[in-house]
């Protein structure tokens, strides 16, 4: 699983076996070493909520997941999630959710277990 932050948008991407992972176990995480500090992001589905939400407790941010929203998802060609989450101060917090495709350029990243890119049988 990817993550990438830029300002007040988060963006998750995950393989295939991130996908299946997260649809039977409904969570997945990942963590970061800093030494001093280890730090958690993950998703996980969640009873407890209508739309995608984002907390950040413990050293750990967390995207909750609307059960059937996640279960759509997972099961479905459906590349992406994505949500306006509203902040307190008027701001907002952007978060995406996609199926990770492989790369139509040269890269030295290990991309098997990546969905296939739908460009890629246009430029064949």
């Amino acid at each position: 699983m990817k993550l990438r932050l830029k300002g007040n948008t988060i963006r998750f991407r995950l393989s295939k076996t991130d996908v299946s992972i997260f649809s039977e176990n409904r969570y997945i995480h990942e963590t970061t070493d800093f030494g001093n500090k280890v730090f958690t992001y993950g998703l996980k589905m969640s009873e407890n909520t209508d739309r995608i939400s984002a907390e950040f407790l413990n050293d750990a941010m967390i995207i909750n997941i609307p059960i059937s929203v996640s279960q759509q998802w997972t099961t479905s060609n459906q590349v992406g999630l994505s949500e306006e989450m509203p902040l307190s101060d008027g701001k907002k917090l952007y978060i995406l959710i996609e199926k990770d495709f492989q790369c139509l350029d040269e890269t030295i990243e290990d991309q098997s277990d990546n969905y296939e890119n739908p460009l890629a049988s246009k430029l064949k």
